[in-house]
């Protein structure tokens, strides 16, 4: 995610705040405040005034924002009663600030009620001296990974580029993992074209095997007395 990426994100957020006040919900959409103490306070710069921005948003013509919807940031202190779920634009470390533990916090003190991070970042981070933060990292990973995805979506582009984008790979809750190649039909026009489902994210070699026509086959289980010798010795 760049600078330039975060209007979309917060446009898309916006939509799906909505929609749950729509149906009633009382949702409290979240952006993480600055991090560190002191010359080492600071926070991400994809994220720096987004919480403004929000705040000066169009949040409907029956004066959603206040009632249904309220802004705030990513905290245990930020969970009330009154909130029915919790929306979370890009969470991310930074440079010798994690927001696991808040984000944590904030995921016990709201107990069984949703919380959906949008374009999450939760890998670690060195710290400012470029050390990696060890301590407590196996958790901090662990509690990550506790999150499941119900979307995803990337374009897919030739190794080391941006340009130009060859396929898209998709996921929407409960379906599998379609992966696209994109054909130019003719000038100025594309489509795009599944060519393969996984049930589980495909890796790079599973992507590039399918973008290349080649299937791994996984090795067969050897039957009849071959089998039964097999499981033997």
């Amino acid at each position: 995610m760049d600078v330039y990426r975060i209007g979309t994100l917060m446009e898309l957020v916006r939509v799906i705040a909505l929609t749950f006040a729509d149906d009633g919900k009382r949702v409290k959409v979240c952006v993480q405040g600055s991090m560190g103490e002191g010359v080492l306070v600071g926070m991400p710069l994809q994220l720096a005034g987004t919480r403004n921005i929000l705040e000066f948003m169009d949040w409907g013509d029956y004066d959603a924002k206040g009632t249904f919807i309220n802004i705030g940031s990513i905290g245990a202190k930020e969970v009330t009663d009154q909130d029915d779920m919790f929306i979370l634009l890009a969470p991310q470390n930074a440079v010798g600030n994690c927001i696991i533990d808040d984000l944590q916090a904030m995921s016990e003190a709201a107990s069984s009620r949703p919380v959906i991070l949008v374009n999450p970042r939760l890998k670690d981070m060195p710290s400012a001296g470029g050390v990696m933060q060890t301590i407590g990292r196996d958790k901090r990973l662990e509690f990550a990974a506790s999150f499941s995805s119900c979307y995803y979506f990337r374009l897919l582009y030739k190794a080391g580029t941006q340009y130009p984008i060859v396929g898209a790979l998709r996921m929407c809750y409960p379906y599998p993992y379609d992966l696209y190649k994109r054909i130019d039909t003719e000038y100025g026009k594309e489509k795009y074209v599944s060519i393969a489902t996984f049930t589980e994210k495909p890796t790079s070699e599973q992507i590039n095997d399918a973008f290349s026509g080649r299937l791994r086959k996984k090795e067969s289980t050897p039957t009849g007395l071959w089998g039964l010798l097999s499981g033997i010795f």
